[in-house]
């Protein structure tokens, strides 16, 4: 039996990795694939039901919708989808799908590990010279168990956060408008607001999405409210951060940051963090890299399936939720 008529759209250089052959393989057993293009301009789209999507793909504007009549789904095999797909994909009744979920997974690995070596000051601690741990006093405020750890946004990569601290047994506060209190506490988690949040937790972790709203949330005055030797988690997107406020007081020494996004990124070359004993910065390597990029294209194979089965799509992206998430 024949799959849906599909084309691949996204940057080729990323086939490799997020569909090797056989996860390729698999997707073909439901969809008929042209592509991937990187661009949609000339590709005829009169039969085309489904398209997949991916970094570096085209937008799909009422342009490329009204060459392409019958479609009926796009399955997006990487993350956020409000770069290519506007009010006008949702109008027409076409499904989105995104793997979202699947790359939230290793974000939030990276940044549990980030929380617990900064729980354990090893980051500090690791540009020392080595000693006899025998001759070393173990404060007791090292470690995450019972402390009190700020997450700011129930997003899809915050609640898996909130999951593994709870787990790890540490106290987590959380701040998220758009989430009550019952919802949060379901979780495991104390819902409060940011300020408070930044007042009563040395250890903070970022996942609120980029919006005019959140930008630089963390200002001069907001780091201002941070205890002395906080580590400042962020692996959401770096206009959420003062970086020129954040500098000044990781090299006062007053407050630390593990950065996996920055703004602009990469930082220039002089730019202050990039010297600062205080401060780990890695070049946006937390979300789905190497190996763990399949994932993502197991995920839309999957999808695919559930597609021509008549089931209900996991990763479905609903518009009225786009406002608010990343």
């Amino acid at each position: 039996m024949a799959g849906l008529p599909a084309v691949l759209a996204f940057d080729p250089v990323h086939t490799a990795a997020v569909f090797p052959p056989d996860v390729l393989a698999r997707l073909g057993r439901s969809l008929d694939l042209r592509g991937p293009y990187p661009s949609l301009g000339g590709v005829d789209l009169a039969d085309t039901e489904v398209v997949v999507t991916g970094w570096g793909g085209p937008p799909i504007d009422a342009a490329v919708l009204d060459r392409a009549p019958r479609l009926r789904a796009v399955l997006h095999s990487a993350g956020s989808v409000k770069a290519f797909v506007g009010p006008e994909v949702f109008e027409r009744g076409i499904q989105v799908s995104s793997a979202a979920g699947v790359n939230a997974v290793p974000v939030a690995e990276y940044t549990l590990a980030a929380l617990v070596l900064a729980a354990k000051r090893v980051l500090p601690a690791g540009r020392r010279a080595p000693v006899d741990e025998r001759q070393v006093t173990t404060p007791t405020g090292i470690g995450l168990r019972g402390r009190a750890v700020g997450v700011v946004g129930a997003s899809r990569v915050g609640r898996l956060v909130v999951a593994g601290l709870v787990v790890a047994g540490a106290r987590v506060l959380l701040a998220d408008p758009y989430l009550g209190a019952e919802a949060a506490s379901a979780m495991g988690a104390e819902l409060t607001g940011l300020d408070a949040l930044c007042r009563s937790c040395d250890l903070v972790t970022v996942h609120a999405p980029e919006l005019p709203s959140t930008r630089h949330m963390f200002d001069r005055r907001r780091l201002g409210l941070l205890p002395d030797g906080t580590v400042l988690v962020n692996t959401s997107r770096g206009s959420l951060l003062d970086h020129e406020a954040l500098a000044e007081e990781c090299g006062a020494g007053r407050l630390a940051a593990v950065l996996d996004v920055t703004d602009p990124e990469p930082l220039p070359p002089d730019h202050p963090l990039l010297s600062l004993p205080e401060v780990l910065i890695t070049p946006h390597v937390a979300g789905a890299s190497g190996r763990e990029r399949r994932l993502l294209g197991e995920f839309t194979a999957a999808e695919a399936e559930r597609l021509t089965a008549g089931q209900a799509l996991q990763g479905l992206v609903r518009w009225d939720e786009l406002s608010r998430s990343a």
